[in-house]
């Protein structure tokens, strides 16, 4: 990294907190290091790979169907000559007796996951409530790491809540991503000391590489041995430094992920995504704690010891989950990962249906184009065992439970209509909302949400977590597929800005 010149940035100080820097702010030039799409994780092949994929996946379907017949029909009488077997289960039979099977194992499998991850959350929220095990008087000096492109709506109400965090020392390293609206000019006002020079905002500007070579920018000018990478739409919590930190007494800790929250719960999709990151994100974190093996560091708050980033190999741009990329190395390289679910950071939702869907679908890819890069861990637990544990679970989360979910939805309701069994469907639903309520029940409790969510949930699974399913299906198929595509930009509406 060179530095290319110095000057002041920023306006003099005006609020009574704020002082005027001492000295100049050293803007920074970084190059990013640009990745040609073709070495991008998950390879966009030409349609030659797409059309061998389509004969192979084809071929083997119409080779499953025609033994199905066989076994059916024993067309020729070729298996009773050679078993004696004659078989006297009828199409609709099949489908039947598979419709029954399929019900009962689809609802162990739920319940069993939710059960576990219930109960894991519990232990781990006992043990965090009971025994907090941490050294109060460790707060050593904290970078935090504010990646931007294009946040000029929300940054200053971002930078706001920053500079108010109660802890010693700290500084704020704004990264300017190569934005295209204001964000660049709203950093600048904001770079200076606070109060009484206890916490300095120093601005990066660099041209446009992606998210990774953003934070890496910010890591690698930042002064001080832990760093906070926050979103730059993400508010904090004030006690956020002071709740992360005390966990690295353990010297063996590599990370601390955040308890991340909606903001805008204003229309029925964001209130359906605060319920989500409750139930469905926050407390498969927690159940994930108490091994210490958190799988994924969302981006809008995670406390990182800095050398387990150098010892991960810094961020990387060739998955569009940097996130779930950096915790697998973190991992891999013998770091735990924990989660605290005091540290809040409060994120703006998409607001609308077709926003949610884009960052749904670029999220899976991101996940499973990780899972791919880290393939080895799957069958080699002498790498790391624990990563072994976290790769098997999140190809179950990412790859094969929203193909099950849309399996079953699709399959039942075909049995309720075309062999009259709307009971079972009726039975099906009902335990699913029955399990999603004392779920939605429990998280509501132990995280002091609103109570309201927990109305959202009797219709949550069968609406909003089956459409989500759905895009991620398909962006699973596109992924293996080869389909090429692009990062970006969820459209901010200024929710913190208000």
């Amino acid at each position: 990294m060179e530095t290319t010149k110095q000057e002041l940035v920023g306006p003099e100080a005006d609020a009574p907190d704020r002082m005027r820097p001492s000295v100049p702010v050293r803007r920074v030039a970084f190059q990013p290091l640009h990745r040609p799409e073709k070495e991008m994780v998950g390879p966009r092949e030409d349609d030659r790979v797409y059309l061998r994929r389509m004969i192979v996946y084809g071929t083997l379907s119409v080779l499953l169907f025609a033994i199905v017949y066989v076994f059916l029909e024993d067309p020729g009488g070729y298996l009773f000559r050679l078993t004696g077997w004659t078989s006297t289960l009828s199409w609709s039979g099949l489908i039947v007796y598979s419709s029954i099977v399929a019900l009962v194992l689809f609802l162990v499998i739920l319940l069993f996951r939710y059960l576990s991850l219930m109960n894991m959350a519990y232990l781990n929220t006992a043990k965090h409530t009971v025994d907090e095990g941490h050294d109060g008087t460790f707060m050593p000096p904290i970078s935090i790491i504010v990646p931007a492109y294009n946040e000029g709506k929300l940054l200053q109400g971002t930078i706001s809540s920053l500079v108010e965090m109660d802890y010693p020392k700290y500084e704020i390293v704004i990264v300017d991503d190569g934005s295209t609206d204001d964000t660049r000019e709203v950093a600048r006002t904001l770079v200076g000391f606070y109060h009484g020079g206890r916490v300095e905002v120093r601005l990066v500007e660099k041209p446009n590489g992606g998210k990774a070579t953003a934070l890496n920018a910010g890591i690698q000018v930042s002064r001080y041995d832990f760093v906070l990478n926050v979103d730059g739409d993400s508010q904090l919590s004030p006690d956020t430094l002071r709740k992360t930190i005390r966990h690295f007494v353990d010297p063996r800790l590599g990370a601390i992920a955040g308890n991340v929250k909606v903001l805008n719960r204003g229309n029925v999709w964001t209130t359906l995504q605060a319920l989500e990151y409750v139930e469905g994100l926050n407390m498969a974190r927690s159940a994930q704690s108490i091994v210490k093996l958190v799988n994924i560091i969302p981006g809008p708050l995670g406390l990182f010891r800095k050398q387990a980033i150098l010892d991960a190999g810094w961020y990387s741009s060739d998955t569009f989950a940097e996130d779930a990329d950096i915790t697998l190395k973190i991992i891999r390289a013998g770091w735990r990962v924990e989660y605290e679910p005091d540290a809040k950071s409060y994120t703006e939702a998409p607001d609308k249906i077709v926003s949610l869907l884009k960052q749904r679908y670029r999220w899976t890819r991101g996940i499973i184009q990780a899972v791919r890069k880290h393939r080895d861990l799957f069958l080699n637990p002498t790498i790391n065992f624990g990563g072994t544990i976290v790769m098997w679970s999140m190809a179950f989360e990412s790859l094969i439970w929203p193909v099950m979910n849309i399996f079953a939805n699709a399959y039942f309701i075909f049995i309720a209509l075309v062999f009259n069994m709307s009971y079972y469907l009726v039975y099906w639903w009902l335990s699913l909302t029955i399990l999603d309520l004392i779920a939605a029940l429990y998280c509501v409790a132990v995280e002091k949400e609103e109570a309201r969510l927990v109305f959202y949930s009797l219709f949550y699974r069968l609406f909003f977590i089956l459409i989500v399913d759905v895009c991620k299906t398909l962006a699973t198929v596109e992924e293996f597929l080869g389909f090429g595509m692009t990062w970006g930009k969820l459209e901010r509406i200024g929710s913190g800005a208000r």
